[in-house]
């Protein structure tokens, strides 16, 4: 018959040492997701976290480099949209008609396509929507997490100062986004 060698009392103190640290980084990244959360959404009043984007090869502005950090003294419309978003769809026109109202007015019209599956799906609802303002992809959904959005569709409006001055989570329409344009553009 053969022994079992008890386990030494170093290597007892080293798996309860082990397990100790593996449930403190457990806790410190439960702590750190709940204070993340905590903060909520960028709200209006707070200044436009930067982000930068390259619109879609085969857009109206194919291959355009924009970073918000360049659009002071500019009114900016951001729009976070995904083709697969539902609501995105009749929100898609009410976006393309203010960019047509307000373009000669100074509004600059950005839609940063969130989680999209891919270019390909986000140029077929491009073309769809025959629209032709700034688009392109929120690669590593950056700014969306800048922006600490909770889904698509959401709408920022920036003034020129660089500051969130409306908000809109979920779908828009022509004539709320008028009510809201007209005044910052004043």
């Amino acid at each position: 018959m053969t022994e079992v060698a008890a386990p030494s009392k170093s290597r007892l103190r080293f798996g309860w040492l082990a397990a100790f640290g593996v449930i403190v980084a457990l806790l410190l990244l439960v702590g750190l997701t709940m204070t993340r959360s905590g903060r909520g959404q960028v709200a209006v009043g707070e200044p436009a976290p930067d982000f930068s984007l390259t619109a879609f090869d085969g857009t109206a502005l194919e291959g355009r480099s924009f970073a918000l950090s360049e659009a002071r003294g500019t009114v900016v419309l951001l729009n976070f949209w995904a083709s697969w978003c539902i609501e995105c769809r009749p929100e898609a026109a009410a976006l393309e008609q203010a960019w047509q109202t307000y373009k000669d007015r100074g509004l600059k019209v950005i839609g940063l396509a969130w989680a999209d599956g891919s270019e390909a799906d986000s140029l077929a609802f491009i073309r769809e929507h025959n629209q032709t303002f700034l688009l392109g992809p929120d690669l590593g959904t950056r700014a969306g997490q800048a922006y600490r959005i909770t889904g698509v569709p959401e709408t920022y409006l920036i003034d020129q100062n660089g500051l969130i001055v409306w908000r809109k989570i979920g779908p828009t329409n022509f004539t709320e986004l008028q009510s809201v344009i007209e005044p910052v553009l004043r």
